[in-house]
């Protein structure tokens, strides 16, 4: 169980400390080679785990690769946010919950049937090419416009086909080199003005409630739940199938985002969410009380788990983070994603914890009834709260907060 297993807990803890410093580097030396420097260690921490014949070893590799996931992500979005332009934006971060997506499949579909070195050597093979490829990749023009390098900024806007931007992005480099002058390293703008302030609000309620959704506790715990549903379909196959429902789902977002909106799609993907969490309660809360009727619809559980996914991987598993990519003033983006990581990687840790002591002892029901009224709050603070983005660049989001 998830609770009793101390590996991935030093993992979860490793990655929640790592956006911490990964703030500081990215202002001071650069996101390209912050990204570069976190798939050095994804490297070298997957060589670790492929010549391990030892615990120590060992240790040592899933402490490299658990740093580099968690300097990978906060430094991917600041980075996505800043050198799209605003009309391919939206489709650039929700494209990366895709990916994130087919690398889960890649993990269900390999893993169960392969040796423990296949299993390493692959995710190897891609880390190297990762590498490779970001040496071909232009620095951030935003940090060129923190560091004063107008020359520079100017050349990368040109690089990355965005030359209509140029003077926009000129006329607001000098606010950005005067904010950042003072207070670059520093956290209090952060909460000393309104707007980000407000951002920060709205971005960590949302991811916070992504990770309320129960998403990580019902993929942690798959095969229980099946198994405790009376299904007789392989719990592999019926990862690898949860899996490729999620990539559809993720996959149709880049599709829809710009036209649809962040904020229409969020409350899709909620509503799917919260309906598919609560009959999943009430088919448990059923299989509880000894009604018979469940033991004929012992499919419901994987039909509905895959309702489930898709809906997430809509909206919900995508959006936040695109929020989280454009709700920021530059100069504090690194350290509002790194906070509201954290905060949410937390809350999703300590609910996958819980989930599997409240599924043994007081039935899985009351758990999916908590998953469906935290998705529940998801929608209607997306209805009330959440800001639509669409179409808008960085300045106007940040205007209209």
């Amino acid at each position: 169980m998830f609770l009793q297993n101390p590996g991935i807990t030093r993992q979860v803890l490793i990655a929640l400390c790592c956006p911490y410093v990964t703030t500081w580097l990215l202002n001071s030396k650069g996101r390209k080679p912050c990204l570069i420097g976190a798939a050095i260690l994804g490297v070298t921490g997957f060589i670790f785990l492929a010549i391990s014949k030892n615990l120590a070893i060992l240790y040592i590799g899933r402490f490299l690769t658990s740093v580099a996931f968690g300097t990978n992500t906060v430094i991917n979005f600041v980075y996505l946010g800043e050198v799209a332009s605003t009309n391919i934006r939206g489709v650039l971060m929700s494209a990366m919950g895709a990916m994130f997506t087919v690398g889960s499949i890649m993990v269900f579909s390999i893993a169960p049937y392969v040796s423990y070195r296949v299993s390493v050597y692959i995710p190897l093979a891609i880390n190297v090419f990762h590498l490779i490829v970001l040496f071909t990749i232009p620095e951030s023009p935003i940090f060129y416009a923190i560091q004063g390098k107008r020359k520079e900024m100017l050349a990368v806007l040109e690089d990355l086909g965005r030359p209509n931007d140029a003077e926009k992005i000129v006329s607001e480099a000098d606010d950005l080199t005067e904010t950042n002058t003072s207070t670059i390293k520093d956290w209090k703008e952060l909460f000393m003005v309104r707007s980000n302030r407000k951002a920060l609000f709205i971005v960590v309620i949302i991811n916070v409630l992504q990770h309320g959704s129960g998403v990580m506790a019902v993929l942690f715990f798959s095969a229980a739940i099946f198994n405790m549903a009376g299904s007789n379909i392989d719990s592999n196959v019926a990862m690898i199938i949860i899996g490729c429902c999620q990539l559809m789902g993720s996959a149709v977002t880049p599709l829809f985002i710009e036209s649809t909106g962040r904020k229409n799609i969020l409350i899709i993907s909620s509503s799917v969410c919260t309906i598919s969490m609560f009959t999943l309660g009430l088919y448990f809360y059923l299989l509880f009380k000894g009604f018979p009727v469940v033991y004929t619809v012992n499919w419901l559980p994987l039909v509905v788990l895959i309702l489930f996914f898709i809906g997430y991987d809509f909206g919900l598993g995508i959006i936040p983070n695109t929020l989280m990519g454009e709700m920021f003033t530059s100069n504090v983006r690194s350290k509002g994603s790194t906070l509201t990581l954290t905060t949410s990687w937390l809350f999703g840790f300590l609910v996958s914890t819980a989930f599997g002591a409240f599924f043994v002892t007081i039935g899985g029901h009351v758990a999916f009834w908590f998953f469906s009224g935290t998705c529940a709050c998801a929608l209607l603070f997306t209805i009330f709260v959440v800001p639509e983005t669409k179409g808008k660049t960085l300045l106007e989001i940040q205007q209209s907060l």
